[in-house]
């Protein structure tokens, strides 16, 4: 990681957030993701494809090269892991960390990282719910489902946020819906886009929409019918 800018990092993470698969992501996408101009955008694929690090071809879009993604999830690992121990050990709020860990990310060594690990336990999944890849880069695969698919009378367990706006994760938070919370669709009401959601007991209405980024497991023997 030391060879690599934070520009770089930043980069590298991005293309993984936006096709973890390794599709080719389009320029105007990893631009909007980043915040920069295109051409910037064009100018850096063209110094991390000569690194080896990503493939890229105009209008074809960039991807991962395996060294490429093996860096890239180096990053996810260690901002996972000062999520955990920001929320673990000095008891920030859940809905606050991901922007300190960003700025931490880049500035933590790899000996330290370790030995925040370690202390924790190895932790298998941040505190929204998102598998920490460990020290190889390997990464739990996990066929989850989006809460707002989920049809009337269906049954599941929150297992995963995937969202780095704070305010939205408060307001996930507030609701219950956050890693481990069960919940059942009372209703799904496609005119209006609403759902009507039991969450540990407790009615909660909602747009559909305000729900994307909230990942589930369905409960075996869930209903998934009236």
């Amino acid at each position: 990681m030391a060879s690599l800018t934070r520009s770089k990092q930043d980069y590298l993470k991005a293309l993984w957030a936006l096709a973890p698969g390794g599709v080719p992501v389009p320029t105007s996408r990893l631009a909007a993701r980043l915040g920069v101009s295109a051409p910037s955008v064009t100018n850096m694929l063209g110094r991390l494809a000569a690194e080896d690090l990503v493939a890229h071809a105009p209008r074809a879009g960039a991807r991962l090269t395996p060294s490429g993604r093996r860096a890239a999830l180096g990053m996810v690992r260690r901002h996972r892991i000062l999520e955990t121990f920001l929320v673990e050990v000095l008891g920030l709020d859940w809905a606050e960390v991901h922007d300190d860990a960003e700025v931490l990310e880049h500035h933590v060594s790899d000996r330290v990282l370790e030995a925040l690990d370690r202390v924790m336990g190895h932790p298998a999944e941040d505190p929204h719910g998102s598998p920490i890849p460990d020290a190889k880069g390997r990464l739990t695969r996990r066929a989850l489902a989006p809460l707002a698919a989920l049809p009337r009378g269906a049954r599941a367990r929150v297992r995963e946020v995937r969202e780095t706006d704070g305010r939205r994760l408060a307001r996930w938070k507030e609701l219950g819906l956050v890693p481990g919370a069960r919940v059942r669709v009372r209703e799904v009401r496609e005119a209006d886009g609403v759902i009507e959601l039991e969450v540990g007991g407790r009615r909660v209405v909602t747009a559909g929409a305000a729900l994307e980024g909230v990942l589930v497991e369905i409960v075996p023997g869930g209903r998934h019918g009236a």
